[in-house]
Order: C-alpha cells, then sequence, then structure tokens
C-alpha cells in the first residue's frame, strides 16, 4: 500500500505541519507527500492520479483542516462516480485523515476514540464505507448551509482571512446574521415534498453532527445511515431565535418548547434548494453560489481508512 500525503500549499499553513514531518521521519513506510498549489487543487490532483494509477494499491492522506479534507474525497468520490470504469478502477483506493489546524473539527468528531493526528494509529487502522452529499456537481462530507447559516459562514470566513481566530470568526459571524438573515424566501423540498411554506431563518442539510466548531445542528446524524438529516427554522422573532439558539448549540433544539411549530427536522435521501434570486450554500465551510441545488445522498461513497481505536 502506497500512502500519498496531500499538505495545503499555502504559506501561512506552513506552521502546523511541524509534528506532522516530525512523524514522518519517525515511521518507515511507502509513502510521497504532494503540496497543493492553490485552490481546487487536491481534487483535481486525485482525479489525476486514479486515472493515471488505476492498477496501485493507494491511501490518499487529507492533512489539514476542512477545505483540504473535502478536496481530496471530493476527488477519489468524484472521480469513482464519473462511469463504472471508473468506479471499478477506484476499488483498490481509500482516504484517510490527518487533522492538523484547519479552521474547526467538524467532521471527525462523528468518530469518537480515534486519534487523527497519528500516523502510526493511521496506518493501523480499518477502512469503513463513508456516506457523502452529491451537491449539483459537488459534494459534501458534513454539512450544507443556507440562509441564516450561510451568512454566519460568509462572514466568519472574512474574518478568519483577515487573521481572527475561528472561535472569534463565528461569533461575529452569528451577530452580523442575527441582525441581517432572519427573514430569507427560499425553497426546500425533501424527497418530493415542500418542509415548510413562507420565509426561513436558515437549513442544514446534514450528514455529520456539528457545523463551525460548536453548533450542534444535527445531533441525530449519522455518517454511514444513507441518509441526510435536515433541519429547518421557519421565520420568527428576534426574541424567539435567540432562545433558541443556545439550544441550537447544544444540539437540543430539536423537540424543544421553544422551538415548537417552528423547528422542523426530517431525515431524506433527495433534497432540493431553490430561490428566484442568486443564494450561497455553504459545503463543508465553502462556498457555492447559485439558484438551485440539487442534493441526494450517496450511501458509502467514501472508503475512509479511520484511525485504530484509542484503548
Amino acid at each position: 500500500m502506497k500512502y500519498i500525503y496531500i499538505v495545503n500549499g499555502r504559506a501561512d499553513k506552513a506552521s502546523q505541519y511541524r509534528e506532522f514531518y516530525e512523524q514522518l521521519g519517525e515511521i518507515p513506510h511507502q509513502h510521497e507527500v504532494y503540496t497543493t498549489m492553490g485552490e481546487g487543487d487536491a481534487t483535481r490532483y486525485v482525479r489525476l492520479y486514479c486515472d493515471l494509477h488505476p492498477e496501485e494499491d493507494v491511501c490518499f492522506v487529507a492533512c489539514g483542516g476542512n477545505g483540504i479534507i473535502n478536496g481530496v474525497a471530493s476527488g477519489l468520490v468524484g472521480y469513482a462516480n464519473s462511469s463504472e470504469q471508473a468506479a471499478r478502477e477506484c476499488s483498490n483506493k481509500t482516504v484517510a485523515i490527518l487533522y492538523f489546524g484547519g479552521a474547526t473539527e467538524d467532521f471527525i468528531i462523528n468518530f469518537p476514540g480515534r486519534n487523527f493526528r497519528s500516523i502510526r494509529d493511521m496506518l493501523n487502522g480499518t477502512v469503513t464505507p463513508t456516506d457523502v452529499i452529491q451537491v449539483n456537481d459537488s459534494y459534501c462530507l458534513n454539512v450544507c448551509n443556507i440562509g441564516f447559516n450561510s451568512k454566519v459562514a460568509s462572514r466568519a470566513n472574512e474574518l478568519v482571512a483577515e487573521g481572527k481566530s475561528a472561535h472569534q470568526a463565528y461569533t461575529r459571524g452569528v451577530i452580523n446574521a442575527f441582525l441581517t438573515s432572519r427573514f430569507n424566501r427560499i425553497r426546500v423540498t425533501v424527497d418530493g415534498e415542500p418542509i415548510a411554506r413562507g420565509p426561513m431563518v436558515l437549513c442544514t442539510v446534514a450528514n455529520g453532527r456539528r457545523v463551525g466548531g460548536e453548533f450542534n445542528c444535527a445531533p441525530e446524524a449519522k455518517v454511514d445511515d444513507g441518509l441526510m438529516d435536515v433541519c429547518y427554522f421557519r421565520a420568527m422573532s428576534l426574541l424567539r431565535l435567540l432562545t433558541l439558539f443556545p439550544l441550537y448549540r447544544s444540539g437540543h433544539h430539536i423537540g424543544s418548547r421553544a422551538g415548537r411549530n417552528k423547528v422542523l427536522y426530517r431525515q431524506a435521501r433527495q433534497v432540493t434548494i431553490s430561490s428566484k434570486d442568486l443564494i450561497d450554500i455553504y459545503i463543508d465551510g465553502e462556498q457555492l453560489p447559485g439558484s438551485q441545488f440539487d442534493l441526494r445522498i450517496l450511501p458509502g461513497a467514501l472508503p475512509l481508512r479511520l484511525p485504530k481505536l484509542s484503548k
């Protein structure tokens, strides 16, 4: 088995990889390191490698945060999903994760008891099929956001780029969204049926449980159940939203008294999000603009190598 470690080539990320390179030098195994050269490069690299080396047993190891993880996984899933032949050629390819920095650890918290900072644990791990959400021609491992959450992510990304910490950025993004994004004219259809009518505050379509480092948006979600978890907030007063918000953070908003008739929670295999205006959907923290998004679950589409369970 060959391991290809894919690291973020941005100059400001270099310090995050000191521990990674120290471990890499201590553990003999067949490997190489690929450093990305820009946005979308991880996805392009993985797809090209699969195309040129169909017979090779390879594990692509995403080293970093949400962006690099999504990029590597999207490369493998997108290639395998392109044709039956490609799917057969990808049967000997897997993805692993080493978390070194990045904004949040949202996706890996779905796998408790595993050390995602240990190369040795990763090498001694096991492969498990993990669901992926397809969004038009893109892919999501963790959570898609629209409405209020989309506004939070947009402002948070701007602040992180300015040097703010992830926690500071999300907190200030939330305050901004409270003031500007409580009445969104966006239609959400779940398995062919409108989930609600009228303006909405937010909607998350989730494979994993948590977003933004601290918001347990889909507490019942599982990454291997073949379903997306849809959490929808109807439009409401600022006072009621402020009451609900701590529950949304802790994951107790589902079935709560404060959320009665306002918070809707469904599971689905297909979701359509549409608007008369151009809107943004955030996929694992990355912005995707459009007026219609078709989402479907791809059960077990990602062969994910998980670190061995800690004792």
